[in-house]
C-alpha cells in the first residue's frame, strides 16, 4: 500500500474477510468484505461488494454494497445506484442515486435542534374567553 492511500485512524475488511463483531475506527472505516456486528466511525464507505449488517453510528456513509439493520448517520449519507440500504435509518441528509434502493423506515432529524429555555408557568398568558 502506498502512502497517500493510507488514512491515520482507518481500518479496511478487504474483499473475501468475513468479521463478527465491534469495530471502533476514529477514521474512516473501508468494508469490501463482509462485516456482521456494530462499527463506529466517523466515516464509513462500503463498496460494491462489501455487506454490513448490524448496529452502525458514522457521521458519514457512502453506500456501494448492502447495508443494513439500525443504522444512524449523523451528518450526510450517500446510496449509489449499486447500493442497498434496508432496516431503520435515523439520517440528518441522504441522497439517493437513480437505482440506488432504500427498504425500511427512514427518521430525519434536524440539522441543528433548537433549545427551548423553560418560561415559569405563570407567565403563560391565557386568550380572553
Amino acid at each position: 500500500m502506498t502512502d497517500n492511500l493510507l488514512v491515520e485512524n482507518s481500518l479496511v475488511v478487504g474483499e473475501g474477510v468475513i468479521f463478527t463483531g465491534t469495530i471502533e475506527a476514529p477514521g474512516l472505516a473501508s468494508i469490501n468484505g463482509v462485516v456482521n456486528g456494530k462499527i463506529k466511525s466517523s466515516e464509513l464507505t462500503i463498496g460494491p461488494k462489501g455487506m454490513v449488517t448490524g448496529e452502525i453510528e458514522a457521521k458519514l456513509i457512502d453506500v456501494r454494497g448492502v447495508l443494513s439493520e439500525k443504522i444512524v448517520c449523523q451528518e450526510h449519507m450517500v446510496i449509489h445506484r449499486t447500493g442497498l440500504v434496508s432496516g431503520h435509518l435515523d439520517y440528518m441528509n441522504i441522497e439517493i442515486e437513480r437505482g440506488g434502493q432504500f427498504e425500511g423506515q427512514m427518521v430525519q432529524h434536524p440539522s441543528s435542534v433548537p433549545v427551548v429555555e423553560d418560561e415559569p408557568a405563570h407567565s403563560a398568558q391565557q386568550a380572553p374567553v
